[in-house]
């Protein structure tokens, strides 16, 4: 069996987009709590970074929503990608619905964490949505 690997490249390029966001969020976040008077290493135990996040400004706080939202969806996203190539597919229709999803996702992290309206970034969520139910009803019909 040869696995295919050109539907891999988008769910590649959208993990290390993610490690991306993570670093941005270091950087956004860590000093809006310095500025907040937030002290990390003073939290309580059990607290976590949201616990904080009513005495720092919005768009300190957007960068941290969409890295949770790049752990939510997407984990469909990749096994879905993987199981896609392990059965051979590497139609054009599935790696483009891939990178699709992949650079829709990044569009939408760009959009929420500088400017955040909602009904652009609920597009931006509702087109990528679109490619990844496409891509799972793919991954079925193949498997089945």
């Amino acid at each position: 069996m040869q696995i295919e690997t050109a539907i891999l490249a988008p769910a590649a390029v959208l993990a290390g987009w993610t490690m991306i966001v993570f670093l941005w969020l270091l950087a956004r976040r860590l000093p809006a709590f310095a500025a907040a008077g937030v002290k990390l290493g003073e939290m309580p135990a059990g607290a976590r970074g949201g616990d904080g996040e009513a005495q720092m400004p919005a768009k300190a706080n957007w960068i941290s929503h969409n890295y949770s939202h790049l752990m939510e969806q997407p984990t469909v996203f990749y096994p879905v990608v993987i199981m896609l190539a392990l059965m051979g597919d590497n139609s054009v229709l599935s790696v483009n619905l891939a990178w699709g999803y992949a650079g829709i996702r990044v569009l939408h992290s760009l959009w929420q964490a500088n400017v955040n309206t909602i009904p652009v970034r609920f597009a931006l969520f509702a087109l990528a949505s679109l490619c990844l139910i496409t891509l799972a009803a793919r991954a079925v019909m193949q498997a089945l």
